[in-house]
C-alpha cells in the first residue's frame, strides 16, 4: 500500500522517471513518510493505553530494594518498554540515586531506554525481518546489562555531582491519574500528540536523508566503501552517530536506505545504536548529573560495545 502510494505521487502525479535518481528519492520519501507515521500513531496509541499508569516514579519503585541481578534485569526490561527520552534522564537518575539503587543498575536503564523501544522495533521488523530485529533487541539488552556492570566496576559514585546526593524527590501532592478507560484514552491521545510533536521533524529529516542516500548515492560506491569486507566501517559508523541527534525511530529510514545500497547489516545497526544512545545532546543532559570522567567512561564503554555488536552482526549476516 505504501509502495503504491509512493509510486502514485512520484511517477504519476509528478511524472518522474522510476529509473532516475530524483524519482527513486521521491518514491522512497513518500513511501516511508506514510508508512512510518501510520505505524507511529498506531503503536504509540496502543502502548499509551497500556502505559497510562506508568511513570518514572513507578519505574523507580519497581526496582527499589531488589537484589542486584534482579534489579538490573528489571531496569533493562523497563528501559526497553518505556518511552522515556534523554530529557528524562536527569530526574530518573536522581530518583534512582535517592532510592538507593546501585548506579550500575541505573546506567543499565539509561542504556536500554533510548536504544530499544517498541515503535522502533515494529518498524524495524518491516526493514530487517523478525529474525534480525530479534537479534538487534537481544544485542541491545546485552549491551545494557553488561554496560551497567562495567560502569559499576569503576565505582561511578565518586563522579556523581554533589547536589544529586542531597536531593530528595517529594512523594506528596502527587495527582492521582485517571484510571478509567476514558482517562487512559485521553492520556494515550496526549502521548501520541506529545511524541509526534517531538519526533515529526527528526523523522522527516531522517527520511529525507535516507531518500537522498537511496536515490543519489551510487550502489557500487556504497558497496566498495561501506561493505562488510573492511573492518573500520563499523567503528567509523559508531563515531559518525555521536554528533547526530535522533532516536531509534528517526534513524531507521537512514538505515533502510543504507541497507538497500549494500551497506553491511552490522555497520548499519552500529550507526543506529550510536545515534540512539550516544547522541551529543543526550550526553550534555547527562553531564548535569555526572562529571566528565564518568561521562567519558560511559561513552567509551558503549562505543566499544556497539563496535563489537556491529562486527558480530556482519559475521552473522
Amino acid at each position: 500500500m505504501f509502495d503504491a502510494l509512493g509510486a502514485l505521487i512520484a511517477f504519476r502525479l509528478l511524472h518522474l522517471e522510476p529509473a532516475s535518481a530524483l524519482g527513486a528519492a521521491v518514491h522512497f520519501f513518500v513511501m516511508d513518510v506514510a508508512k512510518i507515521f501510520v505505524l507511529l500513531v498506531v503503536v504509540i496509541y496502543v502502548m499509551g493505553l497500556l502505559r497510562a499508569m506508568l511513570s518514572p516514579e513507578r519505574v523507580r519503585e519497581f526496582v527499589r530494594g531488589r537484589p542486584d541481578w534482579q534489579a538490573r534485569g528489571m531496569a533493562v526490561t523497563l528501559g526497553a518498554v518505556t518511552p522515556f527520552c534523554s530529557c528524562s534522564s536527569v530526574p530518573l537518575f536522581i530518583g534512582f540515586v535517592e532510592a538507593g539503587i546501585p548506579l550500575g543498575v541505573t546506567f543499565s536503564f539509561l542504556i536500554a531506554s533510548p536504544m530499544i523501544n517498541e515503535v522502533a522495533v515494529v518498524i524495524l521488523v518491516g526493514v530487517l525481518g523478525w529474525k534480525l530485529t530479534t537479534l538487534y533487541v537481544l544485542a541491545g539488552l546485552t549491551v545494557a546489562w553488561f554496560g551497567g556492570i562495567v560502569m559499576q566496576r569503576f565505582r561511578p559514585e565518586r563522579w556523581v555531582e554533589d547536589y544529586v546526593w542531597k536531593i530528595r524527590l517529594g512523594e506528596a501532592n502527587r495527582v492521582e491519574p485517571d484510571r478509567s478507560l476514558r482517562g487512559r484514552h485521553r492520556q494515550a491521545l496526549a502521548e501520541v500528540r506529545e511524541i509526534l510533536r517531538r519526533l515529526w521533524l527528526w523523522v522527516l529529516i531522517g527520511i529525507g536523508v535516507g531518500a537522498l542516500f537511496h536515490g543519489f548515492v551510487p550502489a557500487d560506491w556504497v558497496s566498495r566503501h561501506l561493505g562488510g569486507e573492511t573492518w573500520y566501517t563499523v567503528p567509523a559508523a559508531v563515531l559518525l552517530g555521536i554528533p547526530l541527534y535522533s532516536n531509534a525511530t528517526g534513524v531507521i529510514p537512514v538505515a533502510e536506505a543504507m541497507l538497500t545500497k549494500g551497506v553491511a547489516v552490522g555497520t548499519t545497526l552500529a550507526l543506529m545504536m550510536s545515534v540512539a544512545a550516544l547522541s551529543l545532546p543526550e550526553m550534555l543532559i547527562l553531564r548535569k548529573v555526572i562529571r566528565w570522567p564518568a561521562l567519558a567512561l560511559f561513552v567509551g564503554v558503549l562505543a566499544v560495545a556497539f563496535t563489537l555488536v556491529g562486527w558480530g552482526f556482519n559475521l552473522i549476516a
